[in-house]
């Protein structure tokens, strides 16, 4: 028999007060202003009477590092009543939040973590949480599937690889009103440039303005994919709040589309909601000599030089020279500091509900990776989905390592490691689809 679903779901405003860094952009100068839209943290608690599922807490930041994803992973689970190793912590990755959240997240950037806004974003997300139970009802989900190339493309060259699909869970209560959606897509939300200094959820944010319009939801959660080489740098026409909200409004239609032309429920999405934690450990690279690190910055910098007198500010060719320059001059930081030896301890989760899978990880994987993983999935539907549980940067792909992309200079991790990953995550895919199918069978 089917174990019926059940959903409690909470949006909650976490924006912080003006006057504090803003992370994402090394190169932005100044603090917040004030806000222009709020960031939010929305929290799907999905779940079955008898088992306690899953909880995702999706929140409008740059990344959740280690300690955030714990502190708030703790707090979520003791006010709901569930282990923290059910909860997920993911963010959006908006350029356009507090950087004190996490403090600085690679050994070549500056940053400082600020324990009074994590203590009251914390307050809030905790807040939220102790109103589930209460809120708790049954649910009917559907799967929904779609695609778009209006949002985000690959950010080198707009023939480059790139994950246009996105995926929806859409809630319904037994009545058959909405109750709530939780949906991925995979791009840099990076409208808004260096230059903005107000808090903002850029286009995340704007999609799900627009979605409770067209559609009625209360909440609606949003998951980051695969965006590590995905942003809007060749489909946006301005870095403008009017942008943003040109931009989120593309999905949000695309969105309702595919939920309105939708036909019966799909059998696949039925409960119990099955969740699989691994963890896999990866090397650190080798990292260059302070000489040849700065070597490499210098002749990063002529190059966005030569770029910015040939085209201007905010051309393609400037931003990807502007990148190779900044991902070098990272590289030199790290080389200058203490860069991590060993082995890093990755994250790898698997969600599913019926045939529908998300992979969690706490990467910015390139496209191409995800989509490896996509189609090697024994899963129906799988979804990527980065910035979770933790942030360990950018993973490239061959290619991006052989054309010397800013990824490659900032990365972590040996070319090789994204192979070892890939592996990592369909082994784990495989073997949960297994249990699933040899549990339903003996059930």
């Amino acid at each position: 028999m089917t174990a019926a679903l059940m959903l409690a779901a909470q949006d909650v405003r976490i924006t912080p007060g003006p006057g504090h860094p803003l992370g994402g952009y090394l190169a932005r100068h100044g603090v917040a202003t004030g806000t222009h839209d709020d960031l939010e943290a929305s929290l799907i608690w999905l779940s079955t009477e008898d088992d306690p599922g899953v909880l995702w807490v999706a929140l409008d930041a740059l990344a959740v590092d280690a300690g955030l994803t714990s502190t708030l992973a703790d707090a979520v689970a003791a006010a709901v009543g569930i282990g923290p190793e059910r909860v997920l912590v993911c963010a959006s990755h908006t350029h356009s939040g507090p950087e004190g959240w996490t403090g600085p997240l690679h050994p070549g950037l500056p940053g400082q973590r600020d324990p009074g806004l994590v203590g009251r974003m914390a307050e809030k997300v905790t807040g939220a949480a102790l109103r589930l139970r209460a809120c708790r009802e049954r649910v009917r989900a559907r799967w929904h599937a779609g695609s778009t190339e209006a949002v985000g493309g690959n950010r080198y060259r707009p023939d480059g690889p790139h994950d246009t699909s996105f995926g929806v869970l859409e809630l319904r209560r037994d009545d058959g009103s909405p109750a709530a959606l939780l949906f991925d897509y995979a791009s840099h939300p990076t409208v808004l440039g260096p230059d903005n200094l107000t808090w903002s959820a850029d286009w995340p944010g704007a999609t799900r303005r627009e979605l409770a319009t067209l559609v009625g939801q209360p909440v609606a959660a949003f998951l980051q994919g695969a965006a590590g080489d995905a942003s809007s740098r060749f489909v946006r026409r301005g870095r403008n709040h009017e942008e943003v909200r040109t931009l989120g409004g593309h999905l949000a239609t695309s969105i309702a589309r595919t939920l309105a032309e939708a036909g019966a429920p799909s059998p696949s999405a039925t409960g119990p909601v099955r969740l699989t934690r691994s963890t896999l450990h990866l090397p650190y690279r080798d990292v260059p000599s302070l000489e040849d690190s700065v070597e490499l910055r210098e002749a990063a910098e002529a190059e966005w030089q030569r770029e910015l007198a040939s085209h201007g500010e905010d051309h393609p060719a400037v931003r990807i020279a502007q990148t190779r320059y900044e991902g070098c001059a990272m590289l030199a930081g790290m080389a200058a500091s203490n860069p991590p030896t060993g082995c890093a301890e990755v994250p790898v989760t698997v969600v599913s509900l019926g045939e529908i899978a998300w992979l969690h990880t706490p990467f910015e994987l390139f496209a191409s990776l995800g989509l490896r993983i996509r189609r090697g999935s024994p899963f129906r539907h799988t979804r990527v989905i980065g910035y979770t549980d933790g942030y360990l940067g950018y993973l490239p792909d061959a290619e991006g390592h052989r054309e010397g992309i800013y990824e490659s200079y900032v990365t972590l991790f040996r070319p090789e490691a994204a192979d070892v990953l890939v592996e990592h995550c369909l082994k784990q895919l495989r073997a949960h689809h297994l249990s699933r199918v040899t549990s339903e069978r003996r059930g």
